[in-house]
């Protein structure tokens, strides 16, 4: 059950319960009394073919999906742990990432570590979201459908969800009213809603998805070396 079939081989997910996201909820008298359940699914280190693998592991990169299934965690829409990237070793600058939307809606709360940006970005299928050095962020499905989504990473990541878990969740917790502060993110800058930025700089468009771009040795170098890109992300969420 939940498994995915992709490059001829089923795969089994990682599986995030809401046990595990008790620390991150807006409802936690809901979440007090709510049996464990299953809220998403992580599938990693996905490729169609060994020369695909070879490629990825070449360039340093890491192909994902993520598939979020609608739900109410009590007043809240569902949604990821949410985390923060870690620098690049030897730089000042973190890891990006990107996100295309395969199947549903996508809302996007991307903010820095110190709250002094949080913004919101809705996605829509085909559409490509980009966390740009020095964001964290949170996946939120607040659409009654089926949200499947796929990301590229570099493949020495490990994501931090601690910064993200003392303060009890994101600086704004999405809800059936709408957004809503974190009382414990006092100092969080106001919450603005961007459309999608463009990403033709980084060589990506809404017309191609981006696991044939994998294949094109160089074309995602910028996930794993985000330092010499710094031109590109600089007012990127502008």
């Amino acid at each position: 059950m939940n498994e995915l079939e992709f490059g001829g081989k089923v795969k089994e997910p990682d599986v995030r319960m809401l046990r595990d996201m008790d620390d991150v909820l807006y409802d936690r008298r809901w979440a007090r009394g709510a049996e464990d359940q299953e809220l998403y699914y992580m599938y990693r280190d996905l490729f169609l073919s060994r020369r695909d693998g070879d490629l990825f592991v070449e360039q340093g990169i890491r192909y994902d999906i993520t598939i979020i299934p609608p739900r109410m965690l009590g007043r809240e829409y569902v949604k990821t742990a949410g985390h923060y990237h870690p620098t690049v070793p030897g730089e000042a600058v973190t890891y990006p990432e990107v996100y295309e939307v395969l199947e549903g809606e996508a809302t996007y709360l991307l903010q820095r570590e110190d709250l002094s940006d949080v913004l919101v970005v809705r996605a829509m299928e085909g559409d490509k979201v980009v966390v740009p050095p020095g964001y964290g962020h949170i996946t939120i499905n607040e659409s009654n459908k089926r949200l499947k989504m796929a990301n590229f990473v570099a493949r020495g990541f490990s994501s931090i969800y601690e910064p993200i878990r003392e303060r009890g969740g994101g600086a704004y917790f999405l809800t059936e009213d709408g957004f809503v502060e974190n009382p414990r993110c006092e100092e969080a800058a106001p919450l603005r809603e961007i459309e999608v930025p463009k990403v033709k700089a980084l060589g990506l468009s809404k017309n191609r998805e981006i696991y044939p771009i994998g294949r094109e040795v160089g074309k995602l170098a910028w996930l794993v070396r985000p330092q010499d890109y710094l031109e590109i992300f600089e007012g990127f969420l502008d």
